[in-house]
């Protein structure tokens, strides 16, 4: 007999932690700060060992959005996926900051049907037709994963740093396009619209493959699901928090991944 679906379904995201996970996503920019009054940005997206060290597998943009200073939604140029890292271009037709995401969702389940365990992916609203009359040990999964970075034309604007309400949100106190070496900068994670407390985040410096030092910190937000990072050295950085929550009673568990690629300048 199935078992009903809000005792067995719990909120997860696409990849696991970074602890228990071989590869790390990236999406990332050629540049993060530009001039004029339109500009053209490239960006690599893929999964690897070391972050933008492509060596593994290219990104799925089959979730990219890109959002514009005055909220409208901009169309990605000149896509590609290759074997080991997607790419696109990106015209800065307005001044402001922009934010590119990549954001997946949707449901995983597993189950054993005849003493074979079967897995299945896809929405929420299909799973009850997916699960066949005999399934035994259902255990259902929702999936969230959020990766994004932002690029400025010009002064730096805050439109695009919008609460989602739906998993892990960064919302700036320091703009992200404004971080220099040495100097503290300040953000916020909101988990579902609420303050994310106690998360812990990872932030790792690109261009490990010409240094022995892996450069990695972590932080955890604070009550206001504040967190500050002093930057130590000019560079790309890899933001990573990942959130769970165990399932209790009809309460379903939650977990929640964000990932950020920001620019750190001199």
């Amino acid at each position: 007999m199935k078992k009903p679906l809000a005792l067995i379904a719990a909120i997860a995201v696409l990849a696991l932690p970074m602890s228990a996970q071989a590869h790390r996503a990236w999406l990332a920019p050629t540049s993060t700060v530009l001039s004029g009054t339109d500009a053209w940005v490239g960006f690599d997206a893929g999964m690897s060992n070391g972050v933008f060290i492509p060596d593994h597998a290219a990104m799925n943009l089959a979730g990219l959005v890109i959002t514009a200073p005055d909220g409208s939604t901009a169309a990605p140029e000149n896509m590609m996926r290759g074997r080991y890292r997607s790419t696109f271009d990106l015209h800065l037709t307005q001044a402001g900051t922009w934010k590119i995401a990549n954001v997946s969702s949707g449901l995983t389940a597993t189950w054993t049907e005849n003493g074979e365990q079967k897995r299945w992916r896809g929405q929420p609203a299909d799973f009850p037709a997916a699960i066949p009359s005999g399934a035994a040990d259902v255990v259902a999964t929702r999936v969230f994963s959020r990766i994004e970075t932002f690029v400025t034309l010009g002064a730096p604007t805050d439109s695009v740093f919008t609460n989602s309400g739906e998993g892990l949100t960064l919302i700036p106190v320091t703009h992200p396009n404004d971080l220099a070496a040495g100097e503290a900068a300040t953000f916020k994670l909101s988990n579902d619209g609420l303050p994310a407390a106690g998360v812990a985040v990872t932030i790792a410096r690109g261009g490990t493959r010409y240094r022995d030092n892996p450069e990695e910190m972590t932080v955890t937000t604070g009550a206001d699901g504040s967190f500050t990072v002093t930057w130590p050295e000019p560079g790309m950085y890899w933001l990573n928090a990942t959130l769970r929550t165990p399932a209790q009673g009809d309460t379903v568990a939650v977990s929640a991944q964000y990932v950020a690629v920001m620019e750190v300048l001199s």
